[in-house]
């Protein structure tokens, strides 16, 4: 039996998207860890909930308010990763080469302590990348290969969710999903 290398790859691209279908399932549920030794003494949830959910391919973190941080700052950073399917043209339009590609989306932003000792973080939301923002930094073997996206292969492939405290070298609050 003659297989071609062009059936071998688009084989290929197949299995590799239905198992990030199944990784997909498999991280529906957040894993949520705050770490008191990671903040400052008498740190305490004062108002809003913590938590992120899914959607499609976007990640969403709810704001709320922290309270006993004294005059401690803190970064928040949401690290979402999302993976596509890059198909290789030649300059004869042949498709030559399937490859996936992850694109990483990250938020960081410095949260000051106001009045109080009280640390309000705000909601965070992440958006899968369009195709040209895909593009911009997917490539080819071949310099004289064109990159597509195959369409409907942009997915949330994972994310990660931190509260870090200055001065701390873990977050008070990590959640992955």
């Amino acid at each position: 039996m003659n297989v071609s290398r062009r059936t071998v790859r688009t084989v290929l691209a197949a299995v590799t998207a239905v198992l990030a279908l199944l990784f997909l399932a498999g991280q529906a549920s957040a894993s949520n860890h705050i770490s008191p030794q990671n903040a400052p003494s008498g740190t305490h949830l004062q108002t809003g909930s913590i938590g992120c959910s899914t959607g499609g391919n976007s990640v969403s973190c709810t704001g709320f308010e922290l309270a006993g941080v004294g005059n401690t700052d803190a970064t928040v950073v949401l690290e979402a990763r999302y993976t596509a399917n890059i198909q290789c043209t030649n300059k004869g339009g042949k498709l030559v080469e399937s490859h996936t590609h992850t694109a990483v989306d990250r938020t960081e932003v410095t949260v000051t302590s106001a009045k109080n000792g009280r640390l309000a973080i705000p909601a965070q939301m992440s958006t899968a990348p369009s195709e040209s923002q895909i593009l911009a930094q997917a490539d080819c073997p071949n310099p004289n290969w064109t990159p597509n996206v195959q369409p409907g292969s942009v997915m949330l492939a994972g994310f990660t969710y931190s509260v870090t405290f200055a001065g701390f070298t873990a977050p008070y609050i990590l959640i992955t999903g």
